[in-house]
């Protein structure tokens, strides 16, 4: 791909985050070492929006948020942002690939593999890092669709159409903004895909339908994404969830030869259910 050619990189918030203005890390980028074994990009502390927009010839006028995960460290901006962005533009889905802020790390890509795995082998810390964290993910979840929407007509996307998926830390991401939104950040679907836990769970009167797409053998997204299922039914609001017997963590869209291979054409069939990628008329 050339220069000329690159996606789009829009600042989310041009003057400054909010609640992170003091933060001193540099971003960077590079492949993480085994197991993660995933180009990722670490120490975000000025978030932004990288757009893949459709051919409007085949435009749909939807668009989606697309938020990687990695353990709240880092970002998969790979296998669970361009990868992903890319299925959505083929399939008529404007895609903006969502770099959020995450816990500060080392600069090494070693540091970072390191550091994550520590704060797996002490979960009540990891939590307390991530509760404090938690309104940044939201903040930026929510100023993303609210960017987006604010500027639909220029990117070709319509702003009733304008959704959030998210990959485990940034499932948790989908969810904040499902759940803390305002009239002009409402995203039109939320899908957290083998979300990791989050804040509270209050639903909205109006909160967006859900999908949740999970594999049982990943407890962690098992424990997070059935309190939402439930939660979403007792308020009447519309959710769907896909729990398949086999799959991990983290499949993304790679083919594995697992039962969570399907949850892609699921997806999809669930966003004409709604009606979000009719052509419009």
């Amino acid at each position: 791909m050339s220069i000329a050619t690159q996606p789009p990189v829009i600042p989310l918030w041009p003057d400054g985050a909010p609640g992170s203005e003091d933060w001193t890390q540099r971003e960077q980028e590079g492949v993480l070492p085994a197991p993660y074994g995933v180009r990722a990009v670490w120490n975000v502390s000025r978030p932004t929006l990288t757009a893949h927009l459709t051919d409007p010839a085949v435009a749909t006028g939807a668009a989606a948020i697309v938020c990687p995960g990695g353990s709240f460290h880092f970002l998969a901006i790979e296998h669970e942002g361009t990868e992903v962005a890319e299925w959505l533009v083929a399939r008529g889905i404007a895609a903006f690939v969502l770099k959020y802020r995450v816990l500060p790390t080392p600069e090494t890509a070693e540091g970072v593999a390191k550091q994550t795995d520590e704060a797996f082998a002490d979960p009540e810390r990891l939590h307390g890092r991530v509760r404090q964290l938690y309104p940044l993910l939201a903040a930026d979840g929510l100023q993303a669709i609210g960017l987006v929407r604010q500027r639909a007509s220029e990117w070709g996307v319509r702003s009733d159409r304008v959704g959030i998926l998210g990959f485990s830390a940034g499932g948790t991401v989908a969810v904040a903004a499902a759940l803390r939104y305002d009239v002009s950040s409402r995203p039109a679907f939320a899908a957290p895909i083998y979300p990791a836990p989050g804040g509270p769970v209050n639903v909205p009167s109006d909160a967006p339908p859900l999908f949740l797409a999970l594999a049982g053998d990943d407890a962690m997204a098992v424990g997070a994404s059935l309190p939402l299922y439930s939660a979403w039914h007792a308020a009447g609001r519309s959710a769907e969830l896909h729990v398949f017997s086999q799959g991990g963590h983290g499949f993304g869209l790679r083919k594995q030869g697992q039962p969570s291979d399907r949850w892609g054409g699921l997806f999809d069939d669930w966003l004409r259910a709604l009606g979000v990628i009719e052509r419009p008329s």
